[in-house]
């Protein structure tokens, strides 16, 4: 079972559960949480998942989801014993379906500034988490939901997944989250400039021929259990390593070639003295999977 390193205060606003299950089997029938918890995959050491949990609304995002969102993060980032964090919903058939509109019609132009401030924080919070993290989309990924999505490492959706987009435009806005960034860097300028421009919604097929999704979910199955996949993929690998790699590819588009090969050896250099490092090369020697301790 994991250990949340910090934020023992009953004040704090992220929620923990900790039932056991595999894929959506695992987070359905729910009892009452807040609008987004932390819950250990007790089938999956070393996996954990960020759940959104406003299903009424698509996993809209309030101004309460977006607290305890970034209450969560916070906690996240100094847990040495998570390896993999899997961003998903509560429930089947929801992700994220962007900003609450309802909640928005009813709040100052100060409120909607602060409300963007505070969503572009939490997804830089997202993005430069130290372990690898998965977007598990299961239901419409729209707006800032799908800058959420961008924020993580790895994009998975089950094949029913019929919404995935920005649509921003459409409304008289652009993406204001790290959409227009995000999106560019990932799918390049021509890409970017189509979904954008255009406001269109594609299906998970669709999504995945962009670049826009690792991998769609086989029939029959979901995008988390797809995301579970790929998490214990990961997860079995030395946890200082998958840091170490996360912050130097994350690095590699800023920096010219040169910068990037020393930098790439100042993140790789720490390892050789590691326990882990030491314990993969007696593994070697006999001929037996490695059991790393993050050390």
């Amino acid at each position: 079972m994991f250990k949340f390193a910090v934020a023992r205060s009953s004040t704090s606003l992220c929620r923990k559960s900790w039932t056991t299950g595999l894929g959506h089997r695992f987070i359905s029938n729910e009892p009452t949480h807040g609008e987004a918890y932390l819950r250990p995959v007790a089938t999956h050491p070393g996996v954990a998942a960020l759940l959104l949990n406003r299903p009424a609304s698509k996993n809209a995002i309030s101004t309460r989801l977006l607290k305890e969102l970034t209450q969560c993060l916070e906690e996240v980032h100094y847990d040495n014993s998570i390896r993999v964090l899997i961003l998903a919903s509560s429930v089947p058939g929801s992700f994220c379906a962007g900003a609450d509109l309802i909640e928005r019609r009813s709040m100052t132009q100060l409120q909607v500034s602060r409300f963007l401030i505070d969503l572009r924080d939490a997804l830089g919070k997202l993005e430069n988490l130290p372990m690898p993290t998965i977007a598990a989309i299961d239901g419409p990924a729209l707006g800032g939901g799908l800058e959420l999505a961008l924020a993580c490492d790895l994009r998975v959706a089950g094949r029913t997944v019929a919404h995935i987009g920005l649509p921003e435009t459409k409304l008289g806005i652009i993406p204001g989250a790290g959409g227009t960034q995000r999106a560019t860097r990932l799918l390049g300028l021509a890409k970017a400039k189509d979904l954008i421009f255009t406001g269109r919604s594609l299906d998970a097929l669709e999504a995945k021929e962009w670049g826009l999704l690792n991998y769609v979910a086989d029939e029959g199955t979901t995008g988390m259990d797809r995301a579970l996949v790929l998490a214990k993929q990961i997860a079995v690998n030395a946890p200082l390593a998958l840091r170490s790699a996360k912050l130097a590819i994350s690095r590699a588009p800023e920096l010219a070639l040169g910068t990037g090969l020393d930098f790439e050896r100042a993140a790789y250099e720490p390892l050789l003295k590691s326990k882990d490092r030491t314990e993969a090369l007696q593994a070697f020697k006999e001929k037996r999977l490695p059991s790393f301790t993050g050390e």
